[in-house]
């Protein structure tokens, strides 16, 4: 690594470490845009990942990172001090006026098509599973959704009874086809909720039973949950019988009986589909982070940012949800909404979720956790501009509420927390066949669908080895095109089942849905 520091816009007045720095070290940042050369002498320590001024900063002046403030300085901080927790604080506050800037968002799509001009004439193609609804599938799987907590460990039985039945009991992703794998999504609810969350439970629930990365569902009721058949049906709307058989243990003797010879028919249904080629532009792309630290904005979510680059330049769709960690960075994405009517839903969505925090007498800006802040990231505005890098330079097309799937091309902001389980889960409902999930500070946790976890830095990949499936890092020491296209073959690797993510070896796959009122 030729770097030991990066200053990441022209107008930022701190630099990051990209290793650890002893006080007395002199920096050399180089020249940007019409910005001269910085040299600085380091007065502290800098860990990895953390910041340090390139300037005299005084009391109250905003303290900018990639080209935004991220807060305001609490003290006089000297160049080459260490900037963080001890001197700087957030300058959020509640919901806000914007202002929709046609010309801006004009240029934004106009650089970003340029930019991705190359990419459209050269597609890619992935072998994967075509459904009858027009979708395709990266895994070619049967699900078994429990529609109430009580019957979690009947789905859990069931699906290990027809892993070790079906599949060798060892689920797995082919390259030609066929029957991958059984998996249950458990969770707590369908029962003793009210009004909104009652509702949201059966969204999901039906959300992921039309998954085309299930080639089969098995839906298991009590019989006399809240969430039962009938009810659940409204939400479910039309189904192919061949695809979705339905059972209620309540109304069987022998539940797993009943429920064994019901897998046994989707088994032989989703047993016949092969892969089948087909645009790398038919998949659907989820983007998260969790476990962030300093170097996620400048390596692994950059780097996905160029994903999403070239996913939507050669006409793909891609979703990008945390709306917590778009806080004070909203700006950024505001300003490329293709048009007023996208703008507006994308200020809805963003002041409806501080609406959501005052609801419930929080404030908006309690975050970055202390993993991310010993990671390097000091505000909610510091994590937020890493967090937004995610969505590189494409324009806003999209805007969904928690619980809709996804239809349009382009980048699409969807409603969620930045709770990693959950905003997984709305991802995987609206329609992901896939998730790039960046780490900082690792994390082992997936989604039904294969889920990507990437390094931002050496030493995590090293270390963690069974949990991250590539090094973001790389960018530090490679052209950034070609880190981005070895991330790019990995991807149609994973969705053609040629590979599998480290989440789907270890077994690490689970849902959870977001929940905002009372339990009775």
């Amino acid at each position: 690594m030729s770097k030991i520091a990066i200053r990441i816009n022209a107008a930022d007045v701190v630099a990051v470490a990209l290793q650890p720095l002893s006080k007395g070290t002199q920096v050399t940042l180089e020249a940007m845009d019409d910005v001269p050369e910085v040299v600085v002498t380091l007065q502290e320590d800098i860990t990895a990942g953390h910041k340090f001024a390139i300037k005299e900063i005084k009391k109250g002046e905003p303290i900018i990172k990639y080209g935004y403030p991220i807060g305001e300085a609490t003290e006089d901080i000297a160049t080459g001090k260490h900037v963080h927790t001890h001197n700087i604080h957030t300058l959020l506050s509640g919901e806000l006026a914007y202002t929709y800037d046609g010309a801006k968002a004009k240029a934004a799509y106009d650089a970003w098509y340029k930019d991705t001009e190359k990419l459209r004439a050269n597609v890619p193609t992935v072998n994967v599973y075509k459904r009858k609804d027009g979708r395709v599938g990266s895994r070619n799987e049967v699900w078994v959704v429990p529609l109430v907590g009580c019957v979690n460990k009947i789905a859990e039985t069931l699906a290990q009874w027809a892993n070790a039945q079906f599949c060798g009991g060892e689920p797995k992703p082919s390259e030609q086809g066929g029957l991958e794998g059984f998996f249950t999504w458990t969770h707590p609810y369908g029962c003793s909720q009210m009004g909104g969350d009652k509702e949201t439970t059966a969204t999901i629930l039906a959300d992921l039973v039309h998954h085309p990365n299930a080639g089969g569902v098995l839906v298991v009721s009590l019989g006399c949950e809240e969430n039962n058949i009938p009810y659940f049906k409204e939400f479910l709307g039309a189904y192919d019988e061949n695809r979705v058989k339905f059972m209620v243990a309540q109304n069987f003797e022998d539940e797993l009986a009943e429920g064994k010879k019901l897998l046994t028919e989707l088994a032989e249904y989703a047993g016949a589909f092969r892969r089948e080629p087909a645009p790398l532009t038919d998949i659907v792309l989820g983007m998260k982070c969790g476990g962030s630290d300093g170097m996620s904005g400048i390596t692994a979510n950059a780097l996905i940012g160029r994903i999403c680059d070239a996913m939507t330049g050669m006409g793909g769709r891609v979703m990008l949800t945390e709306v917590p960690e778009m806080f004070g960075a909203e700006q950024m994405l505001m300003n490329r909404c293709v048009d007023e009517s996208r703008f507006d839903k994308t200020v809805s969505l963003i002041n409806g979720f501080k609406g959501y925090y005052a609801r419930h007498n929080q404030v908006c800006y309690e975050n970055p956790s202390p993993g991310n802040k010993a990671g390097g990231i000091t505000t909610l505005e510091d994590k937020s501009l890493g967090c937004v890098q995610k969505g590189g330079k494409a324009p806003v097309t999209g805007v969904l509420k928690y619980g809709e799937r996804l239809t349009e091309k382009g980048l699409t902001l969807l409603e969620g927390p930045g709770n990693d389980i959950v905003s997984t889960t709305g991802m995987t409902a609206a329609g992901a066949n896939i998730i790039l999930f960046s780490t900082g500070r690792g994390t082992p946790l997936g989604a039904p669908v294969p889920t990507v976890k990437i390094a931002t830095n050496h030493p995590l990949a090293q270390n963690k080895h069974g949990w991250i499936d590539f090094d973001a890092a790389d960018v530090l020491d490679e052209p950034s095109d070609t880190v981005r296209d070895r991330l790019l073959q990995l991807i149609i690797d994973i969705v053609s089942g040629r590979k599998v993510t480290k989440n789907e070896k270890n077994g690490y796959r689970e849902i959870a849905i977001f929940k905002d009122g009372v339990t009775l």
